[in-house]
Formats: C-alpha cells, structure tokens, sequence
C-alpha cells in the first residue's frame, strides 16, 4: 500500500514538473514582439514614424527615408526599460503578486553617409539594432492541501528567470529614383559571432510536504537556452538563406505637405542550438526507498520561424514647424512556428504543437505629432507626442496593450539630443504565457530612450 501511494504521488509530483517543462517551451518576448523600429524621435511620436523617417532610425523603419539625410552623421540611441506584471494565479491566490525588472542597453548604433553617383541621390549605412528582449523574472510560492485519504500538503517556492536579446548589424542602401519618390532597402544578420544573439531560462523549484504521513521535499531544476547560428545557406533550399532577412521601404512625396511611406519586413528562419537539461529529486526522509530522481537531457537543433510584417504610414507637414503621422502595420503571428529536430512545430507563444495553437495576425495603430519651437537661429526645440495600440499574439485573438509616449530634446549646430519616454500597458492579458491557462497578468511597461546624433 505505502509503495502504491507513492507511487501515485510521484506521478504528481512529475507531472507538475512537466507543467514547468511546459513553461520553458514558449519563447516569451518582454518587450513589445512586434518588429518596430528604433529612435528616441520616433518613439517620442508613438512610434508613428514609416511616413517621417528623416533620420539614420529610418533603415529599422523605412529604409526610404534614408534618401532625406543631406549630411553623413553617426547616431547612437541608449535604452532604458522597467516593467511590471501582476500575475493573477485563480488556482493558488497566495502566488499572485507583482514581478518587476528593469534593464538598459544600447538600442541602436548608426552611421550614414549620402552620396550623388549616377546622377541620383544615394545614400549607405551601417546600423546595430537591439530588437527582442526576453528578460522576465519570477519569484512565488503557493500552499495545497488535500485532506482526501491519503492526505496531501505541499509548500513549493518558484524561480524563474530568463534572459537574453536578438540584435542584428544591418547595412542598408537608399535611391532616389525621383524628386518624389525613393527606395531602400535593409538587411538584418542576426549572427552569434558577431554578438550574443540568444536566450536562457533557469527554472527552480523547491518544495517539502507530507503525503499519507510522510514528510518529504521535492526539487525540480530546468535549464534551457537557445543560441542562434552564423549566416548560413539552408542545406534543403540553397537560395533561402538563414539568419538574415530585409526592409524593403517606399517614401513617395505626394505634395509638399502630404507623404506617404510603406514597408515589408521579410519572414527569416532562424537556426538555433538548442540545449536543454531537467532534473527533478524526490526524497523521503523516513521512507528512503521511496526516493527518486529522473533527469533528461538533449542537445538539438532547432528552427524558430519569425513572421513577416508590413506597414503603411502617412506624414503631414502642416507647416515648418508642425508634423503629424499616423501609421498601421500588420504582423502575421500565425506564421511564427518553433520546429524541433525531430520535425514537430510547436507554437512558441502557446508552448501548445502548432496545431492545436490559434493565434491572429496582430494590427497596430499609431497616431503621433511635432512642434519645433525655434529658439534663435541656432537652437531646435522639438515638443512631441503620440498614443498608440500595440497588441500581442495570444491564443484565440490578440491581447490588447495600449500607450502613450512624450519626447523632447535640443538642436544646436551639428549635434541632436533626444529623450522620450513611453507607457505600454496590458490588462488581463498573457493567460497562455503565462503557463497557466487560467492565470492572468496586468502589465505596465515604462521605456526611456536617450540619443545623441552628430552631423559632420
């Protein structure tokens, strides 16, 4: 009878930890997954900035917009985020509770230099961008009791973390094929050698409880990461290459007060090392027989198909000194698929096999504006602000985030100084991500961005 209860909690106990396994299997972008651009100025202008694009930003937004540069100039864009989420567990209220984190990093490094060759006006640049974040943290710890024969207790603290980040070195070309209207193009290497391109995530859990009178403790630790190849050609398809893809934008003049902007961000495949090690200990301090420890371990190859976007954006220069925009762009999350070496596609945001997954393309809508207030003849003042709905992909139909963002900065000879500031926000969002199907979170994300750019 003592080895059959056994028995039948340790089948809990592994099943539990499989739950956890579950949670390690999504790919769980922090920031906003859709493929936006970068900018102190455009974010300032809630991201409303595929029709502006005026400056070297404009090759992660509309590569197009790079033909308006007249100077070369280099620019450099810091980062600054904090968010947080409160987790509504409806199975174990005692673990629901606010997680928060803040990071800062380098958001985007640029040089651009414009040039006359053929007649036309051309421009080249080189631009680093950090895209995804994947950063989370999570610290709970819940109670059960079952005083069902046999009787069950457990006390079980919860650990999670998970780090890491997808940045790409990005040439980009621009052409002016008429006073009013422009091409450019983008191409994105997302290579590991030449930055750390990956992620990671450290499960810890640790337990101690009483099944049928047997007091016991019960361990669970998964540690999972994904790092992605160098540039390569994929061995099935010669002419698909891996790890990189393209912006393809249109700037078209439409008066002078009136321009309209287009872009296409192309799907890629993404090759990642995937290795991945859980280990599990159950112990029974009076019952040493009961004992168990199970452990698995696996080092794959894996592919995580990234979705393509594509956006329209509308500027209206009401005045020298007066800008407004509006943008909507589409990403087809419906597209995202992580297939494993044994040829199973899962749903990276479900952790669900892509067919029992349901997820929507994801449409945002953005409105900004621009005043220049001009001080002198030597001084700029921008005043800028925008709101926005920036969805994400969830099962069924898309989560719901909104925000607003507000900016300023100075101009003065040939340097720019940027700040702006923006809050996204989320309520009763994420239950699948959150590993629970019957969780909820309330998320506030607050983002600073800083640049500095020089015309020389």
């Amino acid at each position: 009878m003592k080895r059959t209860c056994i028995l039948i909690f340790l089948i809990m106990a592994f099943s539990v930890s499989d739950a956890a396994a579950q949670i390690v299997q999504t790919v769980e972008i922090s920031s906003s997954p859709n493929p936006v651009g970068s900018g102190a100025r455009a974010l300032g202008m809630g991201g409303a900035f595929i029709g502006v694009a005026d400056d070297a930003t404009a090759a992660s937004w509309n590569p197009a917009g790079l033909i308006q540069l007249e100077t070369p100039e280099i620019s450099v864009v810091g980062a600054y985020n904090h968010r947080s989420e409160d987790t509504t567990y409806k199975a174990f209220p005692d673990a629901s509770g606010p997680q928060d984190i803040s990071t800062t990093d380098l958001n985007y490094l640029s040089v651009a230099c414009p040039f006359t060759a053929f007649g036309r006006n051309m421009i080249v640049s080189l631009n680093y961008q950090h895209l995804y974040d994947f950063n989370k943290e999570v610290r709970y710890g819940y109670r059960f009791t079952d005083l069902t024969p046999p009787a069950l207790s457990l006390q079980q603290q919860i650990n999670y973390d998970q780090e890491g980040s997808f940045k790409s070195i990005s040439p980009a070309f621009a052409l002016q094929l008429t006073p009013g209207l422009s091409l450019g193009i983008t191409f994105n290497v997302w290579n590991h050698s030449l930055y750390e391109n990956k992620w990671e995530s450290h499960y810890r859990s640790q337990g101690n409880g009483n099944f049928a009178g047997f007091p016991f403790t019960v361990r669970t630790k998964i540690d999972d990461s994904y790092t992605m190849d160098g540039l390569k050609v994929d061995s099935l398809n010669p002419s698909v290459w891996q790890n990189v893809n393209f912006n393809l934008g249109l700037m078209w003049n439409i008066s002078s007060t009136v321009t309209l902007g287009a872009v296409f961000k192309s799907p890629f495949e993404a090759q990642l090392e995937h290795d991945y090690r859980f280990e599990s200990t159950l112990t029974f301090p009076t019952f040493p027989a009961g004992n168990s420890y199970n452990e698995i371990r696996r080092t794959e190859t894996v592919a995580l198909n990234m979705p393509m976007a594509y956006g329209l954006g509308l500027a209206l220069r009401l005045s020298d000194q007066l800008t407004m925009s509006a943008d909507i762009y589409q990403t087809r999350w419906s597209d995202y698929v992580l297939r494993t070496a044994d040829g199973s596609k899962m749903n990276p945001i479900t952790g669900k096999p892509q067919s029992e997954s349901d997820i929507d393309s994801a449409v945002q809508v953005r409105f900004g504006c621009e005043y220049l207030i001009m001080a002198g003849y030597q001084y700029v003042i921008p005043l800028r602000a925008g709101v926005f709905y920036d969805p994400e992909p969830a099962q069924g139909s898309p989560d719901d985030f909104y925000g607003f963002s507000l900016g300023s900065g100075i101009a003065y000879k040939q340097f720019v100084f940027d700040a702006a500031y923006q809050y996204r926000f989320g309520r009763d969002v994420r239950t699948a991500t959150v590993g629970n199907e019957d969780s909820t979170q309330d998320v506030d994300q607050h983002t600073v961005y800083m640049s500095v750019i020089y015309h020389f």
